[in-house]
C-alpha cells in the first residue's frame, strides 16, 4: 500500500528534512514506486506537485528537496498502486474546491466494492478508490453544512463519514483545508509534536540529523503525521484503529 506524510504548524515552516527521509521509501528503503505527490497551503492558495515517477527518480521531487517551501499545512504521498493505473491522474494528493476553499486529500489503503453514488459536481478524474472516497466526502460535507463549519463541527462530521467508508477496507487518510490537518487511521499512522525547547532529530531512512533549535523559536510548534516513524530518536504516538485526529497550530486537538 501507499505511505502518507502530513505537517501542521503554527508558523510557516518547510518539510525538507521529513520529506528527504520519506522519499527514501520510494525505492530505497521501501517499494512505494508508483508515483508521488505533495501539496503546500499558502494562505488560500495551494502549490500542488505530482509525478507518476517514483520520488527517488523524479526531477520534481529533487526540486522540492532543494527548494524549501514554507507552509503551515502540507500533505505528501508516495504510491504503491492497488487500484488504478500508474499515471498522473491517479497520483495523490487530490485537490478540490468547496465553499471557496481548496481541500487536499491523500489515502493509504484498499477499499473493496466502494462505488458511491456521486450526484453533485464532485467526480473523480482518475480511477482510484481513493479519489472516489475523496469526492464522496466532499459531496457529503457540502450536504451536511451550508458553509465552512467550525473545526470542531468538521471533525465530528468527518468522524461519522470515515466510519462509513472504513467498512469497505483500509482507510488511512490525511485531509486539510489550510486551517487544520485531519488524519484517520484504520491500520498504521503515528504522529510527533515538536516544540520549544527543540531537539536534534535523526532520520530512520537516511543518514541525516537536524537540530531544530537552530531554525525555530519559542513560538514555533509543528506536528508531523506519517505512516511509520520517520526518525529514530523522537517519541511517536500511534493512532488507534478507527481513530480520527485533528491538528491545529502544530498541536493535536481533542474533540
Amino acid at each position: 500500500m501507499c505511505q502518507l506524510l502530513g505537517m501542521n504548524a503554527k508558523n510557516p515552516t518547510d518539510l525538507t528534512f521529513s520529506f528527504t527521509g520519506f522519499a527514501q521509501r520510494a525505492g530505497k528503503t521501501g517499494d512505494h514506486v508508483d508515483g508521488w505527490g505533495m501539496a503546500f497551503f499558502e494562505d488560500h492558495g495551494v502549490r500542488h506537485f505530482v509525478d507518476h515517477q517514483s520520488a527517488i527518480n523524479s526531477p520534481v521531487a529533487d526540486l522540492i528537496r532543494n527548494y524549501p517551501i514554507k507552509s503551515t499545512n502540507v500533505i505528501a504521498h508516495i504510491r504503491k498502486a492497488t487500484q488504478g493505473q500508474v499515471n498522473l491522474p491517479n497520483c495523490h494528493p487530490f485537490v478540490r474546491e468547496l465553499w471557496g476553499n481548496y481541500w487536499v486529500f491523500a489515502h493509504n489503503g484498499d477499499l473493496k466494492e466502494f462505488h458511491p453514488n456521486l450526484h453533485t459536481h464532485f467526480h473523480p478524474v482518475g480511477t482510484t478508490d481513493s479519489e472516489r472516497a475523496f469526492c464522496w466526502i466532499m459531496q457529503e460535507l457540502s450536504k451536511s453544512h451550508v458553509g465552512v463549519p467550525s473545526i470542531r463541527e468538521m471533525t465530528l462530521t468527518l468522524r461519522e463519514l470515515s466510519k462509513r467508508i472504513a467498512k469497505h477496507g483500509t482507510f488511512n487518510f490525511l485531509l486539510s483545508n489550510g486551517d487544520a490537518l485531519w488524519a484517520h487511521a484504520t491500520t498504521f499512522l503515528c504522529y510527533t509534536e515538536r516544540a520549544w525547547p527543540f531537539q536534534k532529530a535523526t532520520l530512520s531512512d537516511e543518514e541525516l540529523t537536524v537540530d531544530f533549535a537552530e531554525s525555530n523559536g519559542p513560538e514555533d510548534k509543528t506536528a508531523i503525521v506519517v505512516t511509520t516513524p520517520l526518525t529514530s530518536n523522537e517519541t511517536w504516538t500511534s493512532f488507534e484503529s478507527g481513530e480520527l485526529k485533528v491538528f491545529v497550530d502544530g498541536v493535536h486537538q481533542s474533540y
